[in-house]
């Protein structure tokens, strides 16, 4: 019997789910924080990962100890510490500041389909990474990656594309992350033997 399932994500030990949604055959590894945020289908994240306020798409592949959303502190303010905010953790008759809850929530990073984000990256809030782009390990990334692009470094910056514009643009209109769990059998030689450009020139149309 296949160990994911569609009906509910595999929620390995010591994990933290806060107010966030699974898609199909997900699965989410032992450590794990994952905060208002959601996890597309056959999407993971192996030990250790911290995810907030993010939308993550399909096929996402997210390494050990990487953070996506990593949350910041206000820095116009006297203070930047979090009695500022989390303030009914040190008096009993203050409340916590909703508004900067919500607008901490509402800065979401944006995880394509297809994606790879290497072990140890960050991806920091309002950031989008393109359909098929690649994180390298140890990337700290601060601004939007183009689809089927490499980046790599503090801060990322392009290293190389993973597919040529031309193709990649044919990817995305192909969109095979949509395809039936079925249709995904069936075509699995296919993936594993063809080159992208072989494969689109089989399966397009």
């Amino acid at each position: 019997m296949a160990r994911l399932s569609p009906d509910a994500p595999v929620v390995q030990p010591d994990c933290s789910i806060t107010e966030s949604t699974f898609g199909r055959y997900t699965e989410v590894g032992r450590g794990s924080r994952i905060a208002y945020s959601h996890l597309g289908d056959y999407s993971y994240c192996d030990r250790y990962a911290d995810i907030a306020n993010a939308t993550v798409g399909k096929f996402a592949n997210i390494a050990a100890f990487t953070r996506i959303g990593a949350t910041d502190h206000p820095l116009d303010t006297a203070a930047c510490h979090h009695f500022l905010y989390r303030s009914d953790d040190y008096w009993d008759d203050a409340e916590p500041d909703a508004a900067f809850f919500d607008h901490r929530r509402s800065r979401r990073a944006v995880i394509g389909h297809d994606t790879w984000i290497g072990h140890g990256a960050m991806i920091k809030p309002e950031v989008t990474l393109g359909h098929g782009a690649v994180v390298a390990s140890g990337a700290v990334v601060t601004k939007d990656v183009a689809p089927y692009t490499i980046v790599a470094g503090t801060p990322a910056r392009v290293l190389r594309l993973r597919q040529p514009e031309a193709i990649a643009d044919r990817l995305i209109a192909l969109a095979w992350w949509d395809w039936p769990h079925d249709r995904l059998r069936q075509t699995l030689d296919d993936f594993r033997t063809l080159t992208a450009e072989a494969f689109l020139d089989k399966y397009e149309g």
